[in-house]
């Protein structure tokens, strides 16, 4: 360890590494799964500007039309708000292709006036922090995906979230 290292004042470089390690456990909304089990997050979707202090990560939802992405996209935005250092002002989540940059969900989550009032609204603060819990601690607040078939389970919870989240819109 050098003095460097030590120094306080001297800040801590930030890699896309890092910052995949720290989306990559992130649940999804609907399945027991993380995002990065899923493929939602790769590390090589993740770009980082340390100079520029800058992230961007970029999402891919399990279907074309996930009615999740929103819900996804203010989870890794609030897990980065959340453990990176404050110089870090511009984090800008996107999703890839097929979906461009004047698509609404990728507009919302640019639109710092959209996610403010959204991370104030109390079911969409608390779908993000489930989604930001341990995995089982995760899966144990969601016990109505335990008892419903295949062929339905999530379905209600994605319409009540998609509700809420639409209606921040």
């Amino acid at each position: 360890v050098t003095a460097g290292e030590e120094d306080e004042e001297v800040p801590d470089s930030i890699d896309a590494r890092e910052i995949f390690d720290l989306i990559r456990s992130i649940n999804d909304p609907e399945h027991p799964l993380t995002l990065e089990e899923l493929n939602v997050v790769e590390q090589v979707r993740v770009q980082v500007s340390d100079p520029e202090s800058t992230v961007a990560v970029a999402f891919t939802p399990t279907i074309p039309h996930c009615s999740m992405a929103t819900l996804i996209g203010l989870s890794v935005k609030v897990k980065l708000l959340r453990s990176l250092p404050q110089r870090f002002k511009s984090l800008a989540l996107t999703l890839p292709f097929p979906l461009p940059p004047s698509h609404p969900v990728n507009k919302q989550l640019v639109d710092k006036e959209w996610v403010a009032p959204a991370l104030e609204n109390t079911p969409v603060l608390e779908a993000v922090n489930q989604c930001l819990s341990s995995r089982s601690l995760a899966w144990l607040l969601t016990p109505s995906l335990h008892t419903k078939g295949p062929e339905t389970r999530g379905m209600s919870k994605r319409k009540d979230k998609q509700g809420v989240l639409e209606g921040l819109g």
